[in-house]
């Protein structure tokens, strides 16, 4: 009697062992499936372990303490398999939700070093420049009254430039945080569209581009709810990248109107286009790349900005929750910005 635990023993061991190790080789097999699949897998190979373990040791001997064994099994089985499943569902949906989280994270943090390096690059320039005319009028290297006067216009304007890449970065800094205040009042598009253009006009006539402003509708002007002050930015972004990589004598064109109850805004542009693998990227913080505008583009006086207008677009544009994309059309791009339409008042 004493032998007979043992020998029960021993014959579990040995009916089970293959099972444990048929399970771990389709386990291994399975590594590339989905994980509910493996889940499944991993919860059958104990259960049928353990009745293939009983039945073995009873001597298949299908008596009513195997059958009661039997049902046991069948419950348990139905109970676990449904729940492996869902268990590994969830964590497929958590692996890849994990995954694509760590992707961004790394997106982000290459794209935040990336813009750190431009942004530090087009900060030394103006800050060299202003550096060295100081210094030559300090040290009378320059003493012709109207030198002076150039040289001072030249650090004015490099003086403009920095401010303007350091409000680009404060503002884009205050967009990702969500700390932005904002007074919310119906505010027509043509007279966003009036300010931003009077306001990138001067660099457009000096870099040789035409600005155009056309509207679709009857003629009584889209009306959004938003942040005028917020629009005119967004507006004022686009036009200045649209004159950035316009050649001379081009020409850059702004449409307006209404579809449905959304308000929309497009702007083209004679840039020669955008890779379509690059188009994706061009509203990411320092993206820079890809026109492929001709050389007389681009003139000195309208130099590249730190890659900031667009991606600050984007998030103005959210923040109204509206929807802003670019495409590749005719003899350039044209970006568009969807807002939706104030309220009627009555």
């Amino acid at each position: 009697m004493s032998a007979q635990p043992a020998l029960v023993v021993t014959i579990a061991l040995l009916c089970s062992l293959p099972v444990t190790v048929g399970g771990a080789f389709l386990l291994q097999r399975l590594r590339s499936r989905s994980l509910a699949l493996s889940m499944v897998v991993l919860t059958l190979i104990p259960v049928v372990a353990l009745l293939v373990g009983v039945v073995a040791t009873s001597g298949f001997m299908f008596n009513a303490a195997l059958r009661t064994t039997g049902l046991v099994w069948l419950v348990v089985t139905a109970v676990c398999v449904p729940t492996a499943i869902f268990l590994g569902r969830s964590l497929a949906r958590r692996s890849v939700w994990e995954r694509d989280l760590r992707e961004r994270e790394r997106a982000a943090e290459a794209a935040r070093r990336q813009l750190v390096a431009w942004v530090s690059h087009d900060l030394r320039t103006p800050l060299a420049g202003i550096r060295a005319m100081s210094e030559a009028l300090a040290d009378h290297v320059v003493s012709e009254p109207a030198e002076v006067a150039d040289y001072a216009q030249r650090i004015r304007q490099e003086s403009l430039r920095l401010s303007d890449m350091i409000d680009d970065l404060f503002e884009l800094s205050r967009i990702h945080a969500g700390t932005r205040s904002r007074a919310l009042s119906p505010v027509a598009v043509t007279d966003v569209v009036r300010a931003a253009v009077a306001s990138v006009q001067p660099v457009a006539e000096a870099s040789g581009v035409r600005v155009r402003v056309e509207s679709v509708g009857d003629g009584t002007g889209p009306v959004v709810h938003g942040a005028a002050t917020e629009l005119v930015r967004v507006v004022r972004n686009l036009l200045g990248n649209a004159v950035r990589h316009t050649p001379v004598d081009g020409e850059v064109v702004v449409t307006t109107g209404t579809d449905a109850a959304e308000v929309w805004l497009q702007v083209d542009d004679a840039c020669g286009g955008i890779p379509d693998a690059e188009l994706p990227r061009v509203f990411d913080v320092a993206y820079r790349g890809g026109t492929r505008q001709r050389e007389d583009a681009a003139p000195a006086s309208n130099p590249v900005g730190a890659g900031l207008g667009l991606a600050i677009a984007r998030g103005l544009v959210e923040a109204h929750s509206g929807r802003i994309k670019v495409a590749n059309r005719g003899p350039g791009c044209r970006f568009e910005v969807r807002l939706p339409a104030a309220p009627a008042t009555s």
